[in-house]
């Protein structure tokens, strides 16, 4: 491989002092000072004689861990002498969920590169921004997705190698693999090299690309994986996020790698196609948004996901009224995980019989959690404030002035605003941006929102604040109706009565427009800032 050494990644951290406290003390967090991360997801099943167990399930296809790791390895062999990869370099990864996206994850990861996950649905523009962000030079990516990214080959220089794969072209990724040894010596990495970049979703304004050592996807393994969800062997994965947002990579990749478990892969997933998904191939365990978890409930009457033992939502706030109905519906207790990008994956969360419906949960074990005021000063429990974390992972923004606003005096500061009871569970209230202050009251749009959807016409709803003359900010509902309601002004008075007899009344949203889906990105997370824009057309119902 010759010594030669991309120092880009390294070179583009924060400086040492804008970095969030780490805290490794926790037994769980005790790694060796040079581990590449993939040994554990691959090697260590070869290496006990279970490679012949399944590692993933496709409607097409079925791969062993023993098939994984001769892909994977494969891939390596293509990466460094096909494609001159040297360690550093990063990849950027442009797929759907499917076993050579996943492959490619590992063979960047296993060769010393370091992986940047793309959502399917981005375009020319943003995947540029990314591209010379993070000065990419090599790209794999599914054939047909192609288009968009042929488009960036002009507008980033850096970019020098493609690689298809999914495709029978003569020079795809496939080609090449043939004929290559089925084994590749891990590259010998730090602990602390990074080995994901991973760009936050539904951001506005220039992308920020949050850096991953190999150690980091090892804690949160060990943390949430190890010590919340708990699975087995023998659990079979499902769900919907992309392996491109972390919470995806986790629950897609990392945790049923983690435990020698199985994981079913779909390209595109609905939540009608989830419950057909978790009957046909008796999945257990499942990852999605909770908006996702609230559509299944009206369909499961006509499926059997008797098999269905764990459920893990994330991406928003799980409202109690979904988790009420959803254990009703199925005896599932729904895992709800606060998480982001910056931190990697889920920092506050409970196990399934742990839960109190409403509250996010505690701090995964080895993270803590405090509330702080606006000047730094942790605030006494009941008192809501701004949520910060520290733990074994932390925010490493690629070149980036955003560190100092995510990082203060060594926490992490996600964003949400929240406030700790007595048992030292964290309720959240809001994103500190969505926290709506109408007629001098703080208002959390979940808080509105849970009521509005304990009202059987309400299938999904967003709640944000809107400019108003006399109260500065009145709050605003966009209600996607259940299926056969009629919706008539009569309907958004129904709803705002019901809304002032279900929570305090100063609460009710004082309009409601109907609509018929609202804006999300491709990780399911609803696009309030869009909303915002639409708040100011006309097309209220006012009450």
């Amino acid at each position: 491989m010759g010594e030669t050494i991309d120092t880009f990644a390294r070179e583009n951290l924060p400086a040492i002092e804008l970095w969030p406290e780490i805290d490794l003390t926790h037994s769980a967090y005790h790694y060796p000072d040079r581990f590449n991360c993939v040994t554990r997801f691959l090697d260590q099943w070869i290496e006990k004689g279970e490679g012949d167990r399944t590692a993933l399930i496709t409607p097409n296809d079925r791969w062993s861990y023993e098939q994984l790791y001769q892909q994977v390895n494969r891939i390596a062999h293509v990466l460094v002498e096909d494609y001159a990869l040297v360690p550093g370099n990063r990849v950027l990864l442009r797929s759907a969920n499917n076993p050579m996206m996943l492959a490619a994850y590992l063979a960047v990861m296993r060769v010393g590169g370091i992986a940047v996950g793309t959502m399917p649905l981005l375009r020319s523009t943003e995947l540029s921004d990314i591209l010379n962000k993070a000065r990419i030079t090599h790209a794999l990516c599914d054939w047909q997705l192609r288009d968009e990214l042929e488009v960036c080959r002009v507008r980033a220089p850096d970019l020098t190698t493609i690689g298809y794969f999914n495709s029978t072209v003569a020079d795809g990724l496939e080609s090449l693999m043939d004929g290559k040894p089925t084994d590749y010596t891990p590259f010998d990495s730090a602990i602390d090299d990074v080995c994901l970049i991973a760009f936050t979703s539904g951001t506005t304004g220039q992308p920020k690309g949050t850096m991953h050592f190999h150690r980091d996807l090892l804690a949160v393994c060990d943390g949430f994986n190890r010590m919340v969800l708990r699975p087995e062997p023998d659990d079979i994965f499902c769900g919907s996020p992309p392996l491109a947002f972390t919470f995806g990579l986790g629950g897609m990749a990392l945790f049923p790698l983690d435990v020698g478990a199985a994981v079913l892969l779909l390209e595109k997933v609905s939540p009608p196609v989830l419950l057909e998904a978790i009957e046909h191939y008796r999945a257990t365990i499942c990852f999605t948004a909770p908006t996702a978890y609230r559509a299944m409930l009206s369909e499961l009457s006509t499926h059997d996901i008797s098999s269905l033992r764990k459920a893990v939502s994330a991406g928003e706030h799980l409202p109690a009224a979904t988790f009420d109905a959803f254990f009703q519906a199925t005896g599932v207790k729904l895992i709800d995980g606060l998480g982001s990008t910056e931190m990697l994956h889920v920092f506050v969360t409970a196990r399934e019989e742990d839960m109190k419906p409403g509250a996010t949960g505690i701090a995964v074990p080895g993270y803590r959690v405090a509330i702080l005021d606006d000047n730094g000063a942790e605030l006494p429990t009941g008192q809501v404030g701004r949520l910060a974390v520290k733990g074994p992972t932390g925010c490493r923004y690629l070149a980036d002035e955003r560190q100092k606003s995510y990082v203060c005096d060594g926490w992490n500061l996600p964003g949400d605003a929240a406030y700790l009871d007595e048992d030292g569970y964290i309720w959240y209230e809001a994103r500190t941006d969505d926290m709506i202050v109408s007629s001098g009251y703080n208002i959390g749009a979940p808080e509105v929102e849970n009521a509005l959807l304990k009202h059987p016409a309400v299938s999904e709803c967003a709640v944000i604040g809107k400019q108003h003359e006399q109260r500065g900010t009145i709050i605003k509902a966009f209600v996607v109706c259940a299926d056969n309601v009629n919706v008539e002004t009569e309907l958004a008075v129904e709803l705002q009565n019901h809304v002032k007899n279900t929570i305090a009344p100063y609460k009710y949203p004082r309009e409601v427009e109907f609509v018929n889906e609202l804006p999300k990105t491709g990780t399911g997370k609803i696009q309030r800032f869009r909303l915002r824009e639409m708040a100011q057309k006309e097309g209220a119902h006012n009450g």
